[in-house]
């Protein structure tokens, strides 16, 4: 019997555009696979109206709802630390999320959430109701392009074609992509919402929220100037905006195509194999990759010195440049080693509550030869002591630290809770840090003087119940005795003396 091969060529270019196909088709297969009694249905590449759709539980990284021309996208329900769950434009060989919304709930991976599209694209939980809309009433479909972008598209009265109504290129979360524009309207925030990426009027500025979201009171640690050498900031000239270029750069731009400024990146002006991509970490460092076909690839870096970072060792920690893994330690304790987190719990607020807000709520902690990793950014006041630096602190209940420069005079003060110090060899650097007693060490103290005033009354007890059981006991012996000696002196008289019992009647009855 003969057997005929039949060979088909496939072209090398079309390779990378078919592998993400061929990896969706495998995930959808395999969850056929284990549930037979369910058809598998690729991911759509249009929404129309009255789409709706939930969460397969048998999914455990990402469920592909909507993939762009490519299928290198994907819009789609991720999920996350294994019950919560979040809609996300994913990078689909990668399974990272490029885009989120950010949702007015914490979501779990459960039938009760649902994603619809009736004009506007709506996340919804049956017991969170809307946790987001993306709040446009005439959509036509849904789309993801090509670039990753996410677009609600309409249509026009003249028939003109679609045009864009929405798109999450307007609205990033913690990431942009090669070719998305970051205007001064946007900010990239981090993950954990403590890190935030703005645009000045010629600058990039990092804010770190250490008091809550608040931006009357974010401090910023980090700036990057336009350098301007191919093209001015013009004054009143217009915001600027920032974007990935896909030859390896982070461009700065007021108006045209000419940048005001540069930051290359290891890559500058070479080909790589896939998209580029910055984003904004739960660290506060801004970093870019691109994607080699099978990883993503660091590529820059904003802050390099770890200790530069706004809270490399976390509340409380102090940081040793250039010690590598051994970097933290804690300002409070005698640990040498530490882990972000290790040194304090994260507070917020202020200790403008307590009853005596100078004093009360807190405990001072002093430490010489540290200062702020991003000093040359915060404002100062300059005092003639170490005191008087102190005291502008103490006296103020919304101030958390203070760290005096004793050379300059310079007194940078704290009005959000201590992070990360830098150690430095300068013992005139001093800092002075409030330390909010935990809830946890009060209650702590409370239960211990609790036992002890409860092991105080059963000592009480046990002495006064000892001291009546002596007492008893002291009697009852007493009483023993006697009736002992009564025993042994009974005399056997005649008549009505025969049971008297009386010692001392006994005796004279005897002595007669």
């Amino acid at each position: 019997m003969a057997i005929c091969i039949l060979h088909f060529p496939i072209p090398h270019t079309h390779l990378s555009t078919m592998l993400p196909l061929l990896l969706l088709t495998l995930l959808l297969t395999s969850r056929a696979t284990n549930t037979p009694t369910r058809a598998a249905t690729l991911p759509l590449q249009t929404l129309r109206l009255g789409f709706t759709s939930s969460p397969d539980p048998s999914i455990t990284t990402f469920q592909p709802i909507l993939v762009d021309p490519t299928n290198n996208f994907s819009l789609a329900f991720l999920r996350l630390d294994g019950s919560l769950l979040a809609l996300a434009v994913v990078h689909v060989p990668s399974a990272v999320p490029l885009w989120q919304p950010r949702l007015a709930a914490t979501l779990h991976w459960s039938k009760r959430t649902s994603l619809v599209f009736n004009g506007s694209l709506i996340i919804r939980d049956d017991e969170a109701g809307v946790v987001w809309t993306s709040d446009t009433t005439n959509g036509d479909h849904v789309s993801v392009t090509n670039g990753s972008n996410l677009q609600i598209l309409g249509r026009t009265d003249g028939g003109s074609g679609p045009v864009v109504l929405w798109q999450s290129f307007d609205f990033p979360y913690d990431t942009i992509v090669q070719n998305q524009n970051l205007t001064s309207d946007m900010e990239l925030a981090s993950s954990n919402e403590l890190y935030v990426m703005k645009l000045g009027a010629d600058f990039i500025g990092f804010y770190a929220r250490f008091n809550g979201v608040d931006g009357d009171r974010d401090q910023i640690y980090y700036m990057h100037r336009a350098l301007q050498a191919k093209a001015d900031v013009v004054p009143g000239g217009g915001p600027i905006y920032v974007r990935v270029s896909s030859d390896g750069y982070l461009g700065m731009y007021q108006n045209g195509s000419v940048p005001v400024d540069i930051q290359s990146f290891n890559s500058y002006q070479r080909s790589v194999p896939g998209i580029r991509r910055m984003r904004i970490g739960s660290d506060g460092d801004l970093k870019g990759y691109y994607w080699a076909g099978s990883e993503w690839v660091l590529d820059y870096q904003a802050i390099t010195e770890p200790c530069d970072l706004p809270s490399a060792c976390g509340p409380y920690g102090l940081c040793t440049p250039g010690a590598g893994s051994d970097a933290c330690s804690c300002l409070d304790s005698n640990k040498t080693k530490a882990q972000p987190g290790d040194c304090s719990v994260s507070w917020s607020g202020d200790f403008c509550g307590a009853q005596d807000s100078k004093t009360a709520g807190f405990r001072v902690l002093r430490k010489a030869g540290v200062e702020l990793p991003y000093k040359e950014l915060m404002g100062y006041i300059k005092t003639t002591s170490l005191g008087q630096c102190e005291t502008l602190c103490a006296q103020n209940c919304s101030c958390w630290g203070a760290v005096y420069n004793n050379g300059s005079g310079f007194c940078y003060t704290l009005d959000y809770p201590v992070q990360t110090v830098v150690e430095v060899s300068d013992l005139a650097k001093v800092g002075y840090f409030k330390l909010r007693e935990s809830t946890t060490r009060k209650n702590k103290d409370t239960m211990i003087g609790i036992l002890c005033g409860f092991i105080a009354v059963v000592v009480v007890v046990a002495v006064v119940v000892g001291g009546i059981w002596c007492w008893g006991s002291r009697a009852w012996k007493r009483k023993r005795r006697e009736s002992m000696l009564l025993d042994e002196a009974k005399i056997d008289a005649p008549g009505p003396y025969k049971d008297l019992g009386s010692v001392q009647f006994a005796t004279i009855e005897l002595s007669s």
